[in-house]
């Protein structure tokens, strides 16, 4: 049965997913999160990337831990109007165009007047593409068919429609009777629910932390430098909480939390990760240990910054990873008591 924390958990990342925030266009999902933790009384401050900081205050100030989910996410840019009406798009993150071809999206023009469309092939129709299934799924042959009666590029320029616009995907959420959750961009804004859900928790139930313990969300990851500074020179651990990689020879599951000991990146503080597995046990927390092969966090890229810290990696599993993501309440469940553990521990240096 699950738990009345994974039940909201769940709920709260209904709402994320539902708000449009890729990379570089997030101050709507920040606004909400900012929100939220002032409800709950925690101290925030922005950074001038846009990221957000929550800071709960520890026995000792003087060591500090450092948390961080990333809550943008894969995206796209208006990169051409075109003569027959239609949009040319720019990739933001790491993903391919086949991944979004017949999506719907949104697109929000600079004055904040938003447009719906759908990513199709130019070649779409079959009956009069004789070759349509062929077709490389890329730049040149995918565009935006948008919802508006337009015929030529001056039709979508009197909209306000122009380069450099952002475009959105609609998220498709779904939680099914069977624990499931079904979305884009569960990447990382799973991981950002069960941080918020903690810090509630750490609050209504009155939980001293041993040390001062800072709550990054970042807001750049997707495009690789989202939690890399913005780090108090107190921080011994920074811990990101990112989702875990799934597909042939990975360990990781729906189901339980996974603790990434190399990624791209390489090797992950082993001391570390020896006691969040520890930590694992002791409590009966289900977890799966993994390599992740084409992939970097915010942790990586804080140590890429030159910070002497600490650091590691644990998240829920997330299937179909920057496509058609699915996780189980399961595994969020599982991250989320793995992390109450972990900030409670004893620092590992």
């Amino acid at each position: 049965m699950t738990n009345k924390n994974t039940e909201e958990t769940m709920k709260l990342l209904v709402d994320l997913v539902s708000i449009p925030s890729p990379s570089g266009n997030t101050n709507e999902v920040i606004s909400y999160v900012e929100k939220y933790l002032a409800d709950l009384n925690i101290e925030t401050k922005r950074n001038r990337k846009g990221g957000l900081i929550a800071t709960i205050t520890g026995i000792d100030t003087s060591q500090h831990r450092m948390l961080t989910a990333h809550v943008d996410t894969l995206g796209a840019m208006v990169k051409e109007i075109k003569s027959n009406g239609r949009l040319k798009i720019d990739l933001i993150g790491g993903f391919k165009f086949n991944s979004i071809e017949g999506e719907y999206c949104q697109i929000e023009t600079s004055n904040g007047k938003k447009y719906t469309g759908t990513i199709l092939m130019h070649q779409t129709s079959v009956h009069v593409y004789k070759d349509a299934g062929k077709a490389e799924r890329n730049q040149d042959n995918m565009e935006i068919r948008l919802d508006e009666k337009v015929h030529n590029a001056n039709e979508i320029r009197a909209l306000g429609i122009e380069v450099g616009d952002f475009v959105s995907f609609d998220p498709r959420v779904e939680v099914t009777p069977s624990g499931f959750i079904k979305s884009r961009h569960l990447d990382d804004k799973a991981s950002v629910a069960i941080l918020l859900q903690l810090m509630k928790q750490l609050k209504n139930e009155n939980i001293q932390l041993p040390y001062t313990t800072h709550f990054l969300i970042s807001n750049n990851e997707e495009i690789g430098y989202g939690g890399n500074s913005n780090i108090p020179p107190e921080t011994v651990e920074y811990l990101a909480v990112d989702m875990g990689a799934m597909g042939d020879g990975q360990s990781t599951d729906e189901y339980t939390v996974s603790i990434c000991v190399k990624d791209a990146s390489g090797p992950y503080h082993y001391a570390l990760r020896k006691n969040l597995v520890r930590l694992a046990e002791e409590n009966s927390i289900e977890y799966k240990l993994d390599i992740y092969p084409f992939y970097g966090s915010d942790a990586s890229a804080a140590i890429r910054a030159g910070h002497d810290i600490v650091h590691g990696l644990i998240g829920p599993g997330i299937d179909s990873s920057h496509a058609f993501e699915r996780t189980h309440e399961s595994s969020i469940e599982n991250t989320a008591k793995l992390l109450l553990q972990y900030v409670q521990s004893k620092l590992v240096i």
